[in-house]
């Protein structure tokens, strides 16, 4: 009985230890970083900031600083905020409707107070202060990769077909073995990564390559040769049970090529930088093709599938854990930038609206926007979720014991 009694105790803690403390450190960080960027931008614009939260609910421990903000972690651990003076909801907007019959009005602020307040800043300063918290994650994970790819390398292996597969796109296509991979739909191929990750995004839409034929031992001829490739559409289903649809041509990597490439301190940046771009571009051709259901929306994960990949890539090595804070922090400036309202996006299409038209829309507008942006983000969640929890396979276990 106590073995069994242990086990229930153990389980539960190793699963915190090996999975959710690696997501909570590393969703914490990003938010820290996000939240930062309207804090600093903010602070440059002489807005008053009242509290910077890492989390929602109710406060554990927090500080008060010498210009009046709270700095506070609050109890549910999944995201933060900054909030500046004069915020009264979420539209961050002064309130212009009249006020009804029986209400009191509210208490008008003093031109010094005005002055501190974020609604009553240009349209060009809440802006900026709402565009620096996606743009602060875009550098964070340059800054991150530079490092990586400054102290660690790059990994690199030749984008070389060591084999093609019989019968594979590949070989339909013309390909043999020893070609080198140059370009993949315009893109410029560096590494054997580049080309599978662009299969990957893909799928089974055609694909036009730029390779070089082998004329010996690590040698080339300068006529690049172009030929169209239609990958075959397959699925992977990774450890946890998370399945992807993935596009292959039916060549294989050289074996034992890994190698790691040194970059000087500009190069690294730029390497950095580049990559960045690319996550953004894959991550958007990858929602274009859910939005035109050339991809199955079942890809799309919540915090079960995020807090996963924590673990998993933290079990890896504290490179392999880096690398995907980066990705993580790309993607989560790319998703708030969204013009979905509640999104950071959302108040910029908001400011857009105002500058357009010369005066704030009204409140009951902005109430509607931002009500309708509330429930398709809850939506969303609920729906990431719930593709979590089949594709990990918990809804079938609890079916089980119920049954």
């Amino acid at each position: 009985m106590m073995d069994i009694l242990l086990d229930m105790v153990s389980v539960p803690i190793k699963f915190f230890k090996d999975y959710g403390g690696p997501f909570i450190l590393v969703l914490s960080l990003l938010v820290f970083v996000h939240e930062w960027g309207h804090y600093i931008v903010a602070r440059m614009c002489g807005v008053k900031v009242v509290s910077f939260s890492i989390g929602f609910g109710r406060e554990l421990f927090g500080w008060t600083d010498k210009k009046g903000c709270r700095w506070k972690f609050s109890l549910i651990p999944l995201g933060g905020y900054v909030q500046m003076f004069g915020d009264t909801d979420p539209a961050s907007a002064e309130h212009t409707e009249t006020v009804q019959e029986g209400q009191e009005p509210p208490r008008q602020m003093t031109p010094e107070e005005r002055k501190v307040a974020f609604f009553a800043q240009p349209v060009s300063r809440r802006a900026a202060i709402v565009i620096a918290g996606p743009a602060i994650n875009y550098i964070f994970a340059i800054f991150i990769l530079a490092g990586l790819y400054y102290f660690q390398g790059q990994p690199y292996i030749p984008p070389v077909a060591a084999g093609v597969m019989e019968d594979s796109p590949a070989e339909k296509a013309g390909m043999q073995p020893d070609d080198l991979i140059v370009a993949v739909n315009g893109r410029k191929i560096v590494s054997f990564n580049d080309l599978r990750k662009e299969a990957a995004i893909n799928l089974d839409q055609p694909m036009t390559l730029v390779i070089k034929r082998s004329t010996g031992e690590r040698e080339w001829n300068s006529a690049p040769i172009t030929l169209n490739v239609n990958p075959r559409l397959e699925y992977d289903v990774d450890r946890f049970g998370f399945r992807h649809a993935t596009g292959r041509i039916g060549i294989s990597s050289p074996r034992g090529a890994m190698e790691m490439r040194e970059h000087h301190l500009p190069g690294a940046f730029w390497y950095a930088t580049l990559e960045t771009i690319n996550i953004t571009g894959d991550t958007l051709k990858a929602l274009g093709q859910m939005i035109l259901g050339v991809r199955s929306t079942d890809e799309l994960g919540g915090i079960l599938r995020i807090g996963a990949y924590a673990g998993d890539f933290a079990q890896r090595g504290i490179v392999a854990f880096i690398t995907f804070a980066a990705l993580l922090s790309v993607n989560l400036g790319f998703i708030n930038l969204l013009p979905i309202p509640m999104l950071d996006g959302g108040h910029l299409t908001m400011y857009a609206m105002e500058k357009l038209r010369g005066k704030p829309l009204s409140d009951r507008v902005q109430e509607y926007m931002l009500r309708v942006g509330l429930l398709f983000l809850l939506f969303i969640m609920v729906f990431a979720t719930w593709n979590d929890l089949v594709q990990l396979k918990l809804v079938d276990y609890v079916k089980s014991l119920i049954s």
